[in-house]
This record gives C-alpha cells, sequence and structure tokens, in this order.
C-alpha cells in the first residue's frame, strides 16, 4: 500500500504542473491588471511597480520565474494584500474554511446515510418516496437560492423556540462561534446531504438484492445484523468514492457561501482574488484545491481497498 502511494504521489506531479500552467496563462490572458484601477497612475509609477512584481517580463520570463518560486514553495506577495504573502493567506483561510466544510460533511454523512439507508428499506413506500422528492429539491437547488431564504427566515424574521424568539446571525464569523455557523454550515451540508442519501438509497438496493445477503437472511441472521454487518459496507463503496473531491471541494469552502456570509474564508480570498486579477492569490488557491483533491482521492482509494477485500492495491 506504501508503494502504491508513492506512485500516486509522483504521478500527480504531470498533473499539478498541467494545472498550474492552465492557470497561469488563463488568468494572464484574461483582460485587466491587478493594478488597474479608475484612477490611473503615472507611467512611471506605474512602470516600477510593475517591475517590482516582475510583471513588466514577457509572459514565458514571469511563467519561468513562477514555477522556479513554486519550486522553492513560494507562493509569491499578494497583489492586493500587500502586507502578507499568498501563503499567509491561505494558512489564515484554510483553518476556517476547514472547520466550515469538516462541519457540513459530518452532518451530510450522517444525515445522508441515514435518510439513503431509510428509503432502500422502504423502497417504493411514501418514505422512499418523501426522502428521494426532498433530495432532488436539495441537489437541484443551489446555494445561492438556499443561503438569502434561510438568512431570511431564520436571521431576519427569527423563529420561537420554547417561548424564546431566536434570530441567527447572518454574517461574520466571530472566531467561529456556534451561532455564526450555524447557517452558513446548514446551507453547505443541505445539498450534500441530498447527493448522499441518492447514493445510499441506490448503492443500498443493489447490495440488499445480492446473493450473499440473501443467504445471510435465511441462515436466520437478524434483519439488523444484516445490514449493519453486511449491506452497509458494502454499500459504503460509492459513497467513499464521492467522498474524495466532494471533501476537497467543501474543505476549500464554498466560494457562494463564504461571500454571502462574510465568512474570511479561502474560497472568498478566491473570489476577491479573481475579481482584483490578483494572479499569485487565485494560483495559489487553485494549488491548494488540487493538492487536497489528490490526497483525498488517495484517502479514498484506499479506504475503498479497506472496505471490499477484493480490491488489491498493488
Amino acid at each position: 500500500m506504501l508503494s502504491y502511494a508513492i506512485r500516486r504521489i509522483l504521478g500527480a506531479i504531470p498533473t499539478l504542473f498541467i494545472i498550474v500552467t492552465l492557470a497561469f496563462f488563463m488568468m494572464h490572458i484574461a483582460p485587466g491588471g491587478p493594478f488597474d484601477s479608475q484612477r490611473r497612475l503615472p507611467p512611471e509609477i506605474e512602470h516600477n511597480v510593475e517591475a517590482a512584481y516582475n510583471l513588466d517580463k514577457p509572459l514565458y520570463e514571469q511563467y519561468v520565474l513562477y514555477l522556479d518560486n513554486l519550486a522553492h514553495f513560494d507562493l509569491g506577495p499578494s497583489y492586493k494584500y500587500r502586507d502578507f504573502t499568498v501563503t499567509q493567506l491561505i494558512e489564515s483561510g484554510l483553518p476556517v474554511s476547514a472547520r466550515l466544510g469538516i462541519s457540513a460533511m459530518l452532518i451530510a454523512i450522517i444525515l445522508g446515510l441515514a435518510l439513503g439507508t431509510l428509503a432502500a428499506l422502504n423502497q417504493n413506500q411514501a418514505s422512499d418516496y418523501s426522502v428521494m422528492s426532498l433530495a432532488m429539491v436539495g441537489i437541484t437547488v443551489p446555494t445561492f437560492v438556499t443561503a438569502p431564504i434561510l438568512t431570511l427566515i431564520f436571521g431576519v424574521y427569527g423563529f420561537n423556540l420554547f417561548g424564546h424568539e431566536i434570530t441567527l446571525p447572518v454574517g461574520g464569523w466571530n472566531g467561529g462561534a456556534f451561532r455564526n455557523m450555524i447557517l452558513p454550515v446548514t446551507v453547505l451540508a443541505l445539498p450534500q446531504i441530498a447527493i448522499i442519501a441518492r447514493l445510499v438509497r441506490g448503492s443500498m438496493i443493489e447490495v440488499l438484492h445480492s446473493n450473499y445477503i440473501r443467504t445471510a437472511r435465511a441462515k436466520g441472521l437478524p434483519n439488523h445484523l444484516v445490514i449493519w454487518r453486511h449491506a452497509l459496507r458494502a454499500a459504503l463503496l460509492p459513497l467513499v468514492s464521492y467522498l474524495g473531491p466532494a471533501v476537497a471541494g467543501i474543505l476549500t469552502g464554498s466560494l457562494v457561501v463564504e461571500q454571502i456570509f462574510g465568512i474570511p474564508g479561502i474560497g472568498r480570498y478566491f473570489v476577491q482574488g479573481a475579481l482584483n486579477r490578483d494572479y499569485t492569490l487565485v494560483l495559489g488557491v487553485v494549488i491548494a484545491y488540487a493538492v487536497l483533491v489528490i490526497v483525498m482521492n488517495l484517502i479514498a482509494d484506499i479506504l475503498y481497498a479497506v472496505l471490499d477485500p477484493r480490491v488489491r492495491l498493488g
């Protein structure tokens, strides 16, 4: 398994190189620049600023210089947040996004597994149709719709709980206070709950009709043991494959959710960097996301082999 992991990591280097190359040239081809503004700088000052960031050099030289810095684990300075390097911004934003994303994913896994299993055990019954209908709504309604709706209901109008009128914060992080996390975590978790419920339902139905489950039931094994010891483990395989990129995506933060709720995570930095043509910041976030996707996919493959003895990692 160790040799397999090493080969996967080495094989990821060309992938990262391609991602960096595409992102670099796409950012520089886009119209505008990091120092364009409504009030144009004098030509001498503009030239000095561009020279300080090597933007006066030909594009291919900028590319080579960036790769050289990247090889030394230097993501460069931010063009807009001039008191910080890109590494410092990612180090400050990633823990925020990670806390938000992990909380949302844990809720999604627990509720998605429960709802998907419930739907599979009651196939073609009212509970099955209800769960799948809600799942379809959760998948099709985007976060930029659910976020304002939940903000209006629970943040503006409020709700009554045991005789107490409660309103939730609709913005800000406040050090990760529980009240500030409720709405963004809920918005992030809803589509993941729907997707996981559908995956688990389909996989569980297929497993419940397999021969070894029929054999276990024929031997008189209680139904709950059949489900928890045998069916659920096999039904988790498609979910594990999905969770690799899903966890990486949600850890880097939802661009829309962090922007709406004013959360200082890595996703918000990415949006601000793209709007400001902050090339190094956008490239740094893209690299961080790519590394997370590769690592999470590797972990998913290893878990797949642990859950399914038929899989061997050579």
